[in-house]
């Protein structure tokens, strides 16, 4: 494909984007599907076009509106990427938009100005307030200062870079972290050992996974370390009963299967069975024999009265507003608004109400999300424990030591990771213990 065809491809996917509810990478790679000409370069270099719009979007139309060239959509934000994302002079931008065939009509007037008014400029303006400077949405500024308060800017540009590609290795097929790098290298892939999780490898570059021996086998399961560590810290043992509550796609299930080392019975729950049956060939291919799937026709299902009290570990990686993924889904952070976390945050209460009876004396409920809100996490863990004396909060110091090993990264009770800090996904885990009997009538 030539530069110009690889751009009026990104203009074309910003626009369905845009205009649909479909995710970023779902509507890229469908496009890839049906355009299998695209080789290996062209399909990275429409990647990059397109996500540096999706990344940036506040910064760059910003800019659009300084210089007064164009109104904000999906063309001139691609022109504005490409110069100030990518880094293209706009004699290059010119010359690939000559409305030849499959190449992008030629340059209004009001584009010319717009490149000439962001020629040799950077993305960040001393100008531009905070939130536009950092691409995000306005409205969440004072909910995420209050999380992190001065570190709220590095935090927000390390959400705005690309992420690795992490892999969990399988222990149910590998013997171990090594053995896995060492097969990787064999298929000409460098990985490098996680810092956090003793399971992860990193990936740095664009690799043709699927193709690979070690996937096909199951010896590796694309995993985000963050998401890794959740997992972990379930610390689900052989012969023990685990509930996977929001099991989705299965990649939680599969790393808890891989914990219990196929023993015991484990249940992955959801309420959309047609995600648990996208789940059959990943158990299938990693070998995880003790997975019984669940659907369940609400958070309040009989199955949940019939099973009271019934499973050593709960855990729910709860739908949320996803703010701790905006590496891999910065599409996302444009269609957030005040009433679906509202609405999210009433979904997670009910979520935990019900999924507590499930935890029998002794037992440990996880509350997983990827989000960086503190209402969608402390403050609903605390909420619960209000509501429900009979749980503790475990100090998640106690379970990484006993599970992970590694010093834990955090002081708090509760553990926080986000990309500036540990380099991961943004991930909240809290630890809920039912007492028992005995311990509840001496609290």
């Amino acid at each position: 494909m030539t530069p110009g065809a690889r751009i009026q491809a990104a203009i074309e996917l910003v626009h369905a984007i845009d205009g649909g509810r479909a995710a970023a990478d779902d509507v890229v790679g469908e496009w890839f599907r049906r355009h299998r000409f695209a080789g290996a370069k062209d399909r990275a270099a429409i990647s990059e076009h397109v996500y540096a719009v999706l990344r940036h979007r506040s910064a760059i139309d910003w800019w659009i509106e300084r210089t007064g060239g164009a109104v904000p959509s999906p063309r001139p934000r691609v022109f504005a990427a490409l110069a100030l994302a990518e880094g293209w002079k706009a004699e290059a931008i010119d010359r690939a938009c000559d409305g030849d065939r499959f190449r992008p009509e030629r340059l209004s007037p009001g584009e010319r100005r717009l490149l000439a008014g962001i020629e040799g400029r950077s993305l960040r303006h001393p100008e531009m307030p905070p939130e536009v400077r950092e691409s995000y949405p306005a409205w969440l500024r004072p909910k995420l200062e209050t999380v992190f308060g001065p570190a709220l800017d590095r935090v927000m540009a390390a959400l705005n870079e690309g992420a690795p590609l992490d892999l969990r290795v399988n222990r149910l097929k590998a013997e171990g972290r090594r053995s896995v790098r060492e097969a990787l290298a064999a298929e000409g892939v460098k990985a490098t050992p996680t810092p956090l999780s003793p399971l992860g490898l990193r990936v740095n570059e664009r690799i043709p996974l699927a193709t690979l021996r070690v996937f096909k086998e199951g010896l590796v399961e694309v995993q985000d370390e963050g998401s890794q560590i959740a997992a972990l810290l379930a610390d689900a043992r052989p012969g023990m009963r685990v509930v996977d509550f929001c099991a989705g796609a299965g990649g939680k299930t599969l790393a808890l299967a891989a914990e219990m080392r196929n023993q015991g019975h484990l249940v992955a729950c959801d309420v959309s069975e047609r995600r648990l049956e996208r789940a059959t060939q990943r158990l299938r291919r990693a070998g995880a024999s003790i997975v019984q799937r669940q659907p369940l026709s609400s958070a309040r299902d009989k199955w949940v009265k019939r099973h009271k009290h019934g499973f050593d570990r709960v855990f729910i990686d709860a739908p949320c507003t996803g703010t701790g993924t905006w590496r891999r889904n910065p599409d996302a952070k444009w269609r957030l608004e005040p009433k679906d976390l509202e609405e999210l945050v009433a979904v997670q209460a009910e979520i935990l109400d019900s999924a507590q009876r499930l935890v029998k004396p002794g037992g440990r409920l996880l509350y997983v999300t990827c989000s960086l809100l503190a209402e969608e996490n402390e403050q609903q863990v605390e909420r619960f424990l209000a509501a429900n004396p009979e749980f503790a909060l475990v100090p998640v110091q106690e379970v990484w030591a006993a599970t992970i090993g590694k010093e834990c990264p955090v002081e708090t009770p509760m553990l926080r990771l986000d990309p500036a800090r540990t380099r991961t996904d943004g991930f909240f885990v809290a630890i809920l213990e039912r007492r028992k009997a005995e311990e509840a009538a001496e609290g």
